[in-house]
């Protein structure tokens, strides 16, 4: 069996804010085509981690690769912009930009490439909007005329305007309510499925957590306690673990060995 290809390699890692310590020797890997979804308690440093993915922050020692590049290689500037276009990302609040309408909003990367016409790009923020289940009369209208559920649907337009290969998530279902949650959940995946992304989520929503993930990392205790499948992570004998995963597990403990209830996606082969 071909090992899947690692697009993402954090390797001994450290973070630290004055005195505070916020990573200690983080190791994570995430394969191409997969959903890894980061979990931890509060102040464990999961948005921190993913920033460092996005470029957002350093780190005090150690790399982070992405598409086989880090900063400490000597032509990472000139491949900075290269990175940037095959990724995208959804921030938790979405955040659009007030003073741009819908279609300006997903036009922006776009426009920041400098080498598309208007038409073009036209064209390209309808069918990203269309994607996303945004129709054309609300292209014109501004973020504050929008609903929750549509700044995320108007801000994952956004994060996937350029077709990027990967994509980050940032708490995507939170304050949402279930029925639009659920569809949001089936959106991602029919994105993924289409476009063939590859993606990191933050997340604290177990529902979201069960219907998306191949994998999870768990930060506790300054490190990357544990990657695994659902089922594999349930299992570990941690409290952060125990806590989060509290109705689950209880689930397990009923049901002894027997296969787990809910559904992943395959993992990449």
């Amino acid at each position: 069996m071909i090992k899947p290809e690692c697009i993402i390699e954090i390797e001994a890692l450290h973070t630290r804010f004055g005195n505070h310590v916020v990573h200690r020797d983080v190791n994570l890997c995430v394969y191409r085509g997969e959903i890894l979804t980061l979990i931890g308690g509060s102040g464990s440093g999961k948005t921190t981690l993913l920033r460092q993915m996005l470029g957002l922050e350093e780190p005090v020692q150690g790399s982070v690769k992405i598409f086989g590049s880090s900063r400490n290689d000597a032509d990472f500037n000139l491949q900075r912009r290269n990175i940037r276009r095959r990724s995208g990302v959804l921030f938790q609040q979405g955040a659009l930009f007030s003073a741009l309408t819908v279609f300006d909003n997903v036009a922006l990367p776009l426009r920041e490439l400098h080498t598309l016409s208007e038409d073009t790009i036209r064209d390209l923020v309808m069918t990203k909007l269309n994607m996303v289940a945004i129709g054309s009369e609300h292209a014109n209208k501004m973020p504050a005329a929008l609903s929750g559920g549509m700044i995320k649907r108007v801000a994952l337009a956004r994060a996937l305007a350029l077709d990027p290969e990967l994509l980050f998530l940032d708490e995507p279902t939170a304050g949402l309510d279930p029925e639009l949650s659920e569809s949001f959940v089936e959106l991602i995946l029919t994105l993924r499925s289409e476009m063939d992304l590859t993606i990191v989520m933050v997340t604290h929503d177990l529902d979201t957590l069960v219907a998306l993930s191949d994998r999870i990392a768990v930060l506790a205790d300054q490190q990357v306690i544990a990657t695994g499948t659902l089922d594999e992570i349930c299992r570990i004998q941690h409290p952060f673990i125990s806590s989060f995963f509290k109705s689950i597990r209880h689930k397990l403990d009923q049901n002894n060995n027997s296969e787990p209830t809910w559904k992943t996606a395959p993992m990449p082969s």
